[in-house]
């Protein structure tokens, strides 16, 4: 198996993918934008979630498909974001017809980046306004990583955290692909030399090559967190898995599931009480699953491979900026 071109949630056809982001508020939106209604379902593993139209996506629900999928900063504030995203899409025709109505089906999840060293003071929401910037921005082509849309402001543990992706072409032909924004809690490095705990999972030195430890894991040392230094709550990754593959509702909430396999690789300690780790899955249904096999644990199985991987390089991307109150991987072990 191997990366897609660009190894990241651009390589999954049929999607497009669009970020903004406010350097001075430190706060940005990414929005995923499907050719067609998305088969999408979801799975919440954090204690802390802040979502929105996240309950259609059971499978019991009717709804069979969205028209976008929102990750934002800014805590309940960056749920703004997918009403920008909804006017942008009604305005284009997309949604729902009920009547003479359209309604776009846009779920949302965000993380918690009010205390990053932005300036949070303003008088008006900004978050409506950078999801329609998202939405406008959406492009096919490879996507900006690290201190990018909703990772802009996002801190994992000890290190500025960012927005990251990865993706895998299966023997079957079909691509899984990650993307996701980590805030979390937890650290993404091991020890004192910057090791991720994804090292094992790393593909061509994607987040720097350096392998991992190759000692025992130091449990007292996991226990250092950012709960110190923040509130409790001001954490949470947030993530999308999509693949071309054709899937049902329950099939795709199957590897939302398996995909939190790639956050708790990644991260130590995730799924806390103060994190709200969430994951979406989407299917955009240009290949048929095979008909023998198991095609499902394998799609979930990259995904959780490609989870770890994305979490990593995000952190491992980011780069300093003025006002910043954690150093970045780069500035400390790069």
């Amino acid at each position: 198996m191997r990366p897609g071109p660009h190894n990241d949630l651009s390589d999954v056809a049929g999607l497009a993918i669009g970020q903004a982001e406010d350097p001075a508020l430190k706060s940005g939106v990414t929005v995923v934008i499907p050719d067609a209604p998305m088969t999408t379902s979801v799975h919440v593993m954090g204690g802390a979630p802040g979502t929105r139209e996240t309950d259609l996506l059971a499978p019991d629900k009717t709804v069979d498909g969205v028209h976008g999928l929102v990750l934002a900063g800014g805590s309940a504030f960056g749920l703004d974001a997918a009403a920008g995203v909804m006017d942008a899409l009604a305005q284009d025709g997309i949604g729902f017809a009920v009547g003479p109505a359209r309604v776009p089906i846009v779920p949302a999840a965000i993380l918690f980046d009010l205390l990053n060293g932005g300036d949070k003071g303003w008088a008006r929401n900004p978050y409506r306004d950078l999801g329609a910037a998202a939405y406008a921005a959406r492009t096919r082509a490879a996507i900006g990583l690290g201190a990018a849309g909703a990772g802009c402001g996002a801190i994992a543990g000890r290190l500025k955290g960012g927005l990251g992706s990865a993706s895998l072409i299966l023997p079957s032909g079909i691509t899984v692909a990650a993307l996701v924004a980590c805030n979390a809690l937890g650290n993404v490095t091991s020890g004192r030399d910057g090791r991720f705990w994804a090292a094992p999972f790393e593909i061509g030195g994607e987040f720097g090559g350096l392998g991992p430890n190759s000692g025992p894991v130091d449990i007292a040392a996991s226990f250092d967190t950012k709960l110190a230094a923040l509130a409790d709550g001001a954490n949470t990754t947030i993530g999308i898995i999509a693949t071309d593959a054709t899937l049902t509702k329950a099939e795709a909430q199957r590897v939302a599931t398996a995909a939190h396999d790639g956050l708790a690789r990644a991260i130590m300690p995730a799924h806390t009480p103060m994190d709200g780790d969430l994951i979406f899955a989407g299917a955009t249904g240009h290949i048929p699953l095979p008909e023998a096999g198991h095609a499902v644990l394998e799609i979930g199985h990259a995904a959780a491979l490609c989870m770890a991987r994305a979490i990593a390089r995000g952190v491992h991307a980011a780069k300093a900026a003025p006002g910043d109150t954690v150093p970045c991987w780069q500035d400390r072990f790069g």
